[in-house]
């Protein structure tokens, strides 16, 4: 996730996406109201990967692709600003990014996306990634614990002869992430059927 920054001060790149800035996107539509940035999550993204990439490699190119993808999904609203996608089929992908966006306030830096490796490409690019975060903010009233979240999954990416995605699929275990968060979840079970066996009025805003 990236947050708005519209300051004249913003420095106009990210090392790790592309067409963000630059005369390509002075007429793209911003869902936000503006370009994202991404300075913390990049910041995230450099503490904690396992790989680092050498410049141009198929690796490399591959995460590129990936964090683009991730970013215009998510923060550009018309279809004419996609540049290395052409979105025949992204809605399991559209609906794990809208499912990250949601917890937000539980994972305020954002989730961290690197490539561990690349099987095969193009034009079926298949990779595995892995995706991280940290429980920072709260989560259905209970207080941050700080904990690391992460996931790790296969991806496919089909391309064309321009190098633009037809078609998207993640696979991976939605138990990696829900894991710490159903941590959370049983401590606010405990503590209701706790009010329960004493007999007491229990209120519940979630």
């Amino acid at each position: 996730m990236a947050s708005f920054d519209g300051s004249e001060s913003t420095v106009k790149s990210d090392k790790y996406r592309s067409h963000i800035y630059g005369e390509g996107e002075k007429n793209t539509v911003w869902r936000f109201g503006g370009p994202p940035n991404y300075d913390v999550v990049n910041k995230l993204f450099e503490e904690g990967r396992t790989q680092v990439w050498e410049e141009g490699s198929p690796e490399e190119k591959v995460q590129r692709l990936l964090k683009t993808w991730e970013m215009e999904i998510f923060h550009k609203v018309r279809l004419e600003d996609f540049k290395p996608l052409t979105l025949k089929n992204t809605h399991s992908a559209l609906t794990v990014k809208i499912t990250l966006n949601a917890l937000h306030r539980t994972f305020p830096r954002g989730f961290a996306i690197e490539i561990i490796q690349v099987y095969s490409g193009p034009p079926t690019i298949m990779y595995k990634f892995r995706h991280w975060a940290y429980m920072e903010g709260p989560f259905k009233g209970r207080a941050p614990t700080g904990e690391k979240v992460q996931f790790h999954g296969i991806g496919m990416f089909q391309v064309d002869d321009a190098m633009k995605v037809e078609k998207v699929e993640l696979f991976y275990d939605p138990g990696e992430l829900l894991g710490p968060l159903l941590k959370v979840l049983n401590w606010m079970v405990g503590r209701l059927n706790n009010f329960i066996s004493r007999g007491l009025p229990v209120h519940t805003d979630y």
